[in-house]
């Protein structure tokens, strides 16, 4: 199981392994954290996970737990965030995620909040993983309508904490227009900007609902073939679901992708954001990446190509 994240501007599209002591934190720094705060767990062995996220570094300690810090000030809040929120969201929800076992302070030379929580069993997710990829994405619908039907009073409305997600994609309309630019006469800049525009116009009236913020692969866990888990929730807070949707681009395709529409039953509108979001980190990463890697490169040309394909189709 890992229980770190995937860089803010991959929206999960790719995982990362790093060497101990990226960002400053190191075995050594956590093992002098747990005995400067809770002592009771001093003798519990500390080793970093098989596959780190970017925004914290994760360290599994003993057999039944985790140790989470984030690498910079940006990430900082979601300590807190997950700390209050995630046993109070737990019930409501059909598979496990991350409960807080205990939050850390400052200390030992590390300037943020730090977490403790359960470890949670399982596997990233993958196709090769999944026995049935169809029901496995209604599975996947069904957590996010169970999130968008537990009680948001007083939740954390979208903001910097969320990376505005939950919030009007409009946020990054300077980024994707830039990007449009950098990839003119690379990708087809027209039908994209029509998306992107469609997406900035489908505004969003609904009630404030709890979202995830990034659902994606790497933020699942399997057993057995099934949804397992859903971890980090770094981004998630109060707003619109639309972010949650993406998904349907960057994991799912065909019988999978339909399974998971027609499962979360979401209106056009929705939809319609949803596909600004995808387009947008596609854009992003497609942008830095066209001419250094080659293996990103298609993966977000795929999503920017199914996400043309839809609003020019069904327009879901």
């Amino acid at each position: 199981m890992r229980d770190g994240r995937n860089g803010r501007h991959t929206l999960g599209m790719m995982e990362s392994s790093h060497i101990d002591g990226r960002a400053g934190i190191d075995a050594s720094l956590v093992k002098r954290l747990i005995a400067d705060q809770f002592p009771e767990w001093v003798g519990l062995s500390v080793t970093p996970v098989e596959v780190d996220g970017w925004d914290n570094r994760t360290y599994r300690l003993g057999e039944k737990m985790t140790v989470r810090l984030p690498t910079a000030a940006g990430y900082a809040p979601a300590v807190d965030k997950e700390h209050r929120w995630l046993p109070i969201l737990a019930p409501s929800l059909p598979v496990a995620v991350p409960m807080p076992l205990a939050k850390g302070a400052p200390g030992a030379g590390y300037p943020f909040n730090w977490s403790i929580r359960r470890w949670l069993e399982g596997e990233t997710a993958s196709p090769d993983r999944i026995d049935d990829l169809p029901a496995f994405a209604a599975s996947v619908a069904d957590f996010i309508l169970a999130l968008q039907r537990a009680d948001a009073t007083d939740g954390p409305q979208a903001g910097a904490h969320s990376f505005y997600r939950g919030a009007s994609p409009a946020h990054y309309d300077d980024e994707t227009r830039r990007s449009l630019a950098v990839l003119d006469g690379r990708i087809d800049t027209d039908r994209a900007s029509a998306v992107w525009d469609t997406a900035l116009d489908a505004t969003w009236a609904g009630a404030p609902v709890w979202f995830h913020g990034d659902f994606a692969s790497g933020n699942l866990l399997v057993r057995e073939g099934g949804l397992a888990a859903v971890i980090d929730f770094g981004t998630s807070g109060v707003g619109d679901p639309a972010c949650d949707l993406v998904i349907a681009w960057t994991m799912f395709s065909g019988d999978s992708r339909e399974a998971f529409r027609s499962a979360v039953s979401q209106d056009s509108a929705t939809w319609a954001r949803a596909r600004g979001w995808a387009l947008w980190k596609a854009l992003i990463v497609l942008a830095k990446e066209i001419d250094t890697d080659e293996r990103q490169a298609a993966a977000n040309r795929r999503v920017i190509d199914e996400v043309l394909s839809d609003h020019d189709g069904v327009g879901w």
